[in-house]
């Protein structure tokens, strides 16, 4: 089962008067373009997701739905799950993978720093350690079996940066 990890690409800066509620800050036309062009470079060869669970925050859906675009002729689901919101449950959000993974065996998660990051870091089994995801930043966790807290083995994160993007 392969498991995709994506932080949400480049964001407005927060506003409390352009947007009271924080849920709402949407990505900067950059930050659009840029992600758009970091996935639809990894989805050539190495980003092929049939399921895009998000966190129900508008930056993070909006990555989703550019991840989505870039894989359409895969025909993805996306869903907004709850638990990748900031502080979700990693327990709660890996037990409802695991019993997606009859019918999907690569699914992406869209989050936020520092809870994605501390979640790759616990699936591939170092407890509280921390591994940095910039901002459209995507991880590649691979499970023999279903998704379960550090049983997984990472393959590879890639940055906009290091694709010269």
């Amino acid at each position: 089962m392969e498991l995709y990890l994506v932080r949400h690409a480049w964001a407005e800066q927060q506003d409390s008067a352009r947007w009271p509620d924080d849920s709402q800050r949407p990505l900067t036309p950059e930050g659009k373009k840029r992600f758009s062009k970091l996935i639809r470079q990894l989805a050539k060869t190495q980003f092929q997701a049939s399921l895009i669970v998000t966190s129900p925050l508008l930056r993070a859906q909006q990555t989703a739905q550019l991840i989505a675009k870039a894989l359409k002729k895969q025909g993805p689901t996306l869903l907004d799950h709850p638990e990748l919101a900031p502080g979700g449950s990693l327990h709660k959000l890996v037990e409802w993978t695991a019993a997606q993974t009859a019918v999907h065996q690569a699914i992406a998660w869209v989050g936020h720093a520092p809870d994605i990051e501390l979640f790759c870091a616990a699936l591939i089994g170092q407890g509280q350690s921390l591994i940095h995801f910039s901002k459209g930043a995507v991880a590649l966790v691979r499970f023999e079996k279903a998704p379960a807290l550090g049983q997984g083995e990472l393959q590879w994160l890639v940055t906009a940066k290091l694709l010269g993007i």
